[in-house]
């Protein structure tokens, strides 16, 4: 529990906590989220102030507030973000392993597996600088390692993340064009992301090694620690690590390189490497990121987010999928890929042919829907309607794509495609549930 009357000694001497204020199982930022058992901190926001909403909370029955305002159950701090800060590096200090991951593809996947191998916390899919800061608080006393996810898509922000979660161990997945309307180039997403290797033990994914010469690499082949023998079919992913057998059931190479990563993290910190490899085979990524869902016709829902690197690794993951001929086809179904700046429309040309190559058909939805895919639609819908008149028994369909909305440096949005509709619809049909 977090008690509010004994804060570090760096908070407690400029906190005034209420005396009715009282322990609670975690913190949020967001006011909904509060309740008996959940604090809530009120942090500047870039439209509004969370002050605006501690009432709300506290109505909710939340057991404290952060804040600088004078309420009832409230530990009133000057500001409460560096509070929240300076707490959570205080608690991170406490814990022996901490793992930070980064990358521009493959993070969320890396993580899963890493925190499997060391029998980890880890972050869940929102990581922002409070989340991340609400996580340590939460964990970083436990006596469990904790893997970070950190990423970025500005200058200076991994910095900003050393200072925070100052990892044990930083990994870098991979390098590739991504984020660049921030970061500007490949040169300085490297840079930028390289950060995460500077005073710590670091470990790079097999495609980031050329971008990082002389730092320890992970994965298959021509690198510092190297899974033997992989075997990948429709149903998953076989490897050996020494002489543990993995199996990854309904996996790629994306999934076998982390668990390559996880079980160098797990030999490192002494545990028994068959205990970490049977983990690594119970893993569930979270949906949207390479989940397979086999049936009549296979749907693989990578539909949560986009990269011209992410994007050919799905890619190659799908021509290792039972397909062509009659009886089943290999399909892609890509949209937009987001905050790519001035080069994104030659990047979608080079990912739609690339998509060519690996698929027996190719479809694209959106702005870049004819570089896409050599069947286009201007809208989702379009695309929903030409799917459900192709798509058969046999067949194994990728989706992915950017979501949500990005913003150009002179504050244009562009809007991604949620692609995951259509893996919903696609399930819905397949069986029998629309």
């Amino acid at each position: 529990m977090l008690d509010p009357h004994a804060l570090p000694p760096n908070l407690s001497h400029g906190a005034a906590v209420h005396p009715e204020a009282r322990p609670a199982a975690r913190l949020t930022w967001d006011s909904r989220e509060a309740s008996p058992e959940v604090a809530f901190v009120a942090l500047p926001g870039e439209k509004m102030h969370g002050n605006a909403f501690v009432q709300r909370a506290l109505e909710a029955g939340a057991p404290f507030v952060l804040t600088d305002l004078d309420v009832p159950r409230a530990v009133r701090v000057p500001d409460a973000q560096a509070a929240l800060f300076d707490w959570a590096r205080h608690e991170r200090a406490k814990n022996a392993l901490v793992v930070g991951i980064t990358g521009s593809a493959g993070k969320t996947t890396a993580k899963s597996y890493a925190a499997a191998a060391l029998d980890a916390h880890f972050m869940p899919v929102y990581n922002t600088m409070p989340a991340i800061a609400c996580f340590l608080i939460e964990y970083g006393a436990s006596a469990r390692p904790l893997v970070v996810e950190m990423g970025i898509d500005r200058p200076g922000e991994m910095a900003e993340l050393m200072a925070l979660v100052r990892p044990d161990v930083g990994v870098v997945t991979t390098i590739g064009p991504a984020h660049l309307e921030q970061l500007g180039s490949v040169e300085a997403i490297v840079r930028e992301k390289g950060g995460i290797l500077t005073g710590t033990r670091g470990l790079v994914g097999a495609q980031a090694s050329a971008f990082y010469t002389g730092a320890d690499s992970y994965g298959f082949g021509d690198v510092t620690y190297a899974g033997d023998d992989l075997v990948l079919t429709p149903r998953g992913a076989t490897f050996t690590y020494g002489d543990v057998l993995v199996e990854l059931p309904l996996a790629a190479r994306v999934q076998a390189e982390a668990a390559v990563l996880g079980l160098r993290l797990a030999q490192e910190a002494g545990l028994h490497l068959p205990d970490a490899a049977e983990r690594l085979a119970q893993v569930q990524v979270p949906g949207g990121r390479y989940r397979v869902h086999p049936g009549r016709y296979t749907v693989i829902d990578d539909a949560y987010n986009a990269s011209p690197v992410a994007v050919t690794a799905a890619l190659d993951a799908l021509k290792t999928q039972a397909g062509g001929g009659r009886t089943g086809r290999r399909i892609s179904v890509l949209g937009r890929m987001l905050e790519l700046g001035p080069t994104e429309r030659a990047l979608h040309a080079e990912v739609g042919a690339y998509a060519r190559e690996c698929a027996d058909l190719s479809y694209g939805v959106g702005v870049y829907a004819r570089e896409l895919g050599e069947r286009a639609s201007r809208t989702v819908p379009e695309l929903l309607e030409a799917l459900r008149r192709e798509v058969r028994d046999g067949d194994v369909v990728l989706v992915k794509a950017s979501r949500g909305i990005s913003w150009t440096p002179d504050k244009r949005a562009q809007e991604g495609v949620g692609l995951d509709v259509v893996v919903d619809a696609l399930l819905r049909w397949r069986d029998g549930q629309d």
